[in-house]
C-alpha cells in the first residue's frame, strides 16, 4: 500500500512529461523571447523567502494560503506564492541607486495552498515582467502590449485584456468617507461580481445619500470599450477618480499606436485581492479556462516598503492556465520532440560512437543503444514508437547500416 502511495503526487501538484512537457517548454521559450525583444533582463529569486516579504501589509496572498516552515534559527519562511514582492526586493537591494527605468523578467514556479475544493493547482509556473522606475502611461501601455505579444506568440488568437483602474474605486471610497471594514466588504462583493450582495451592503450605509448609493451600484457594472469613459466621468466629481479615467484614456490611445486596441476592453469594477496595486490593473481571459491566464497592474507603493521609492508596473502569466486553454482550443504546438536511434551490435561501439558524434555535430538528436541478443528488432521498433524515436540507424556490421523509418 505504501509503495503504491509513493507513485502518486499530493493534491494540487502534477507531473508533466513527454510531449506535454516539450510543448510547455516550447511556449515558455516563445514568451521569454518576447520579453527579451522588449529589452527585459532575467532575474532568479529563491524558491523560499522570509515570511515578512509576503506579509499582509504588502498585500500579497493571505497567510493561510502560504506554505510556511521554519529554518534552524526559528525564522518563519514561505514558499513564494507570488513573484512580484521578491522582484521588488531584488530591485530595491541591487538597484537602489538607479534612478532610471529597470526592466526585469522571470520564469519560476510559485506555490499557493488553495483549498482542495477549488480544483486549482497549488504549484504553478509564472512567466512575468516588471518595469520599475517609470510612472508614465507609456510604461502602462508597454506592459499591456508585451502581454498581447506574449499571448500571440503562445498561439492564442481569441483573448481579451480587461483593464481597470483601482484609483477610481479608491476615489469613491475617500469621497464618501467609507471605513476600512466596509471598504473590504464592498471590494470583495465587487470583485466577485455579487451585485445582489453589493446592493444590500450599500443600502445598509445609512450615512450615504441615495444618489451616492446609486453611483456605487452603477460603477461596479461599468465595463466595455472606450465609450464608457464618459459614463465613468458622469458618476463623480472627485479628482482621484477623474484622474483614473484620464489615465485609462491615455493608455488606450497609446495602445492604438501599437495597433492592439481590438484586444483591450475596460472594467471599472475590476479590483484585486492583491492590495499593492495602485493604478491600472488588468487580466487576460480566453475561452477554455475559467480563470484569468494573466494578471498585472501598477504597484507604485510596493518598492517603498523595501526602501526604494520607485514606481513599478508588471504582470504574471499563469502558464499552466495558458497551456490548458491552448489544449482545449485545440491549438497546435509544434515541437521538435523526436529523436533518432543508433542501434548497434556487440563489438561495434567504436563505430557507433563515431557515427553518433558526427550526427550530433550536425544538430541531430541521437540515442545510442547497444542491441541485446534477447530483444528482437521488432521490439526495438515498438520501443521507438513509444519513445518518439523517428528513425533507427541499425549498425549490423562495420560495413552494413540498416535504416529503419519508424
Amino acid at each position: 500500500m505504501m509503495e503504491n502511495r509513493l507513485l502518486h503526487t499530493p493534491v494540487g501538484v502534477r507531473d508533466i512529461y513527454n510531449v506535454e512537457c516539450a510543448k510547455k517548454l516550447n511556449v515558455q521559450q516563445k514568451i521569454h523571447d518576447i520579453f527579451h525583444k522588449y529589452g527585459y533582463r532575467d532575474v532568479q529569486t529563491p524558491t523560499f523567502e522570509f515570511f515578512d516579504i509576503f506579509s499582509e501589509e504588502r498585500g500579497s496572498v493571505a497567510s493561510k494560503n502560504m506554505y510556511k516552515f521554519f529554518d534552524r534559527e526559528g525564522n518563519t519562511l514561505v514558499l513564494r506564492p507570488d513573484m512580484t514582492p521578491p522582484v521588488a526586493r531584488v530591485a530595491s537591494k541591487y538597484f537602489f541607486e538607479e534612478d532610471m527605468p529597470i526592466r526585469l523578467c522571470y520564469q519560476a514556479n510559485s506555490f499557493i495552498n488553495n483549498s482542495e475544493y477549488q480544483g486549482k493547482l497549488k504549484e504553478f509556473t509564472q512567466l512575468g515582467a516588471e518595469l520599475i522606475g517609470d510612472n508614465t502611461s507609456d510604461a502602462d501601455a508597454e506592459v499591456v502590449a508585451m502581454v498581447i505579444d506574449s499571448m500571440i506568440a503562445s498561439g492564442l488568437t481569441d483573448f481579451q485584456v480587461e483593464v481597470g483602474q483601482v484609483d477610481f474605486f479608491k476615489g469613491l471610497i475617500e469621497e464618501n468617507g467609507i471605513d476600512e471594514e466596509s471598504e473590504n466588504i464592498i471590494r470583495t462583493l465587487i470583485e466577485n461580481k455579487n451585485y445582489f450582495g453589493m446592493e444590500e451592503a450599500v443600502e445598509g450605509m445609512t450615512t450615504m445619500s441615495d444618489e451616492k448609493k446609486e453611483i456605487f451600484l452603477k460603477f461596479a457594472d461599468l465595463c466595455g470599450n472606450d465609450e464608457i469613459f464618459e459614463e465613468a466621468r458622469a458618476l463623480t466629481k472627485n479628482k482621484k477618480s477623474l484622474k483614473a479615467v484620464e489615465r485609462l484614456e491615455k493608455l488606450y490611445n497609446i495602445i492604438k499606436s501599437y495597433g492592439y486596441e481590438q484586444y483591450v476592453s475596460f472594467d471599472f469594477g475590476m479590483l484585486s485581492e492583491y492590495h499593492y496595486y495602485t493604478g491600472i490593473i488588468f487580466r487576460v481571459y480566453t475561452y477554455g479556462t475559467g480563470e484569468a491566464i494573466v494578471t498585472g497592474g501598477r504597484y507604485d507603493a510596493l518598492l517603498k516598503q523595501f526602501g526604494k521609492n520607485s514606481a513599478a508596473v508588471g504582470f504574471a502569466i499563469n502558464q499552466d492556465q495558458l497551456m490548458a486553454a491552448l489544449s482545449r482550443q485545440r491549438m497546435e504546438i509544434r515541437v521538435d520532440y523526436y529523436y533518432d536511434m543508433i542501434l548497434y551490435k556487440n563489438g561495434l561501439h567504436d563505430e557507433a560512437i563515431k557515427l553518433a558524434s558526427e550526427l550530433r555535430k550536425k544538430g541531430e538528436k541521437i540515442i545510442l543503444m547497444r542491441k541485446r541478443s534477447s530483444i528482437t528488432e521488432e521490439d526495438y521498433i515498438n520501443y521507438s514508437i513509444r519513445m518518439g524515436i523517428k528513425k533507427i540507424h541499425y549498425m549490423i556490421t562495420k560495413e552494413k547500416l540498416k535504416e529503419i523509418e519508424v
